[in-house]
């Protein structure tokens, strides 16, 4: 069964702000100047498209969700529907800035290298994604429910976590230059139980799962992970680990931008 995910913007809103919220440090890696044309890859609602705007950035959102485009486009950001897998713009942007997003893209070789044909020679590409380690308590208390129920929730799972020597040496088989990359752990609360989360970002998990039983699955879910991620107040923090860096497309002449540039 393949992996699916659907996204609410008003549920997202909702259980997910905080992913827009703790961006402002990507933004920065990016340091946006005015006039320049940007690819938001897997732009959502558009809430940090909106920032680059604000810096004077012309703007293109892709998301692989109509809902999420149509909730971007209420923002006022030029955005379409998008497969990050399959970009079929080149040369055409100054930057590719992308959040918590490449992590749902378990096919990264072809992501990036849609991402080096849409940029310019010199152009920058800053992103966070989720990173070795990255709420692998709740993985691991997905799968451990799931098992118990006879299901193998392995191959439900959507998620690509990977190492930065790993990430890094994709970046520079298509042809960037790795400007930085680290792994950041970032414990992260939630705003409110860790069953608003679970129902925003597992819905993969839950497809072999009848709908009765999906809330009681959730619950056990949510009882396993309780002394590991809620505290004594209550409060939920899931076990965040990022992935951030930053390369660039070599300009035209340079050692780098003669290499093969890999296909997909």
């Amino acid at each position: 069964m393949k992996p699916t995910q659907s996204w609410d913007p008003e549920r997202y809103a909702r259980n997910a702000r905080f992913v827009s919220d703790l961006g402002a440090p990507v933004l920065e890696l990016l340091a946006p100047r005015s006039g320049e044309r940007v690819l938001d890859l897997g732009c959502g609602d558009g809430v940090l498209s909106q920032r680059l705007v604000g810096a004077g950035c012309r703007v293109l959102g892709v998301d692989a969700s109509p809902e999420q485009v149509a909730a971007a486009r209420s923002r006022g950001i030029e955005a379409i529907v998008g497969d990050a897998e399959a970009l079929a713009v080149e040369g055409e942007f100054d930057a590719v800035f992308s959040n918590a997003v490449l992590h749902w893209m378990k096919r990264p070789e072809r992501v990036l290298a849609g991402v080096w044909r849409a940029l310019r020679p010199g152009g920058r590409f800053v992103a966070e994604m989720g990173g070795a380690g990255c709420i692998r308590k709740i993985e691991t208390a997905l799968l451990r429910v799931l098992d118990g129920r006879g299901i193998d929730g392995r191959g439900l799972n959507p998620w690509y976590f990977p190492e930065p020597d790993a990430y890094r040496a994709k970046l520079i088989q298509v042809g960037f230059e790795v400007d930085s990359i680290a792994l950041i752990p970032r414990p992260t609360p939630l705003p409110g139980d860790v069953i608003g989360w679970l129902e925003t970002f597992a819905e993969s998990f839950l497809q072999p799962v009848p709908a009765s039983e999906r809330p009681g699955l959730l619950a056990e879910v949510r009882e396993r992970l309780r002394p590991e991620l809620c505290d004594a107040e209550g409060r939920w923090i899931a076990d965040y680990v990022r992935l951030r860096f930053a390369a660039h497309r070599p300009e035209v002449g340079s050692s780098d931008a003669r290499r093969g540039r890999a296909s997909p």
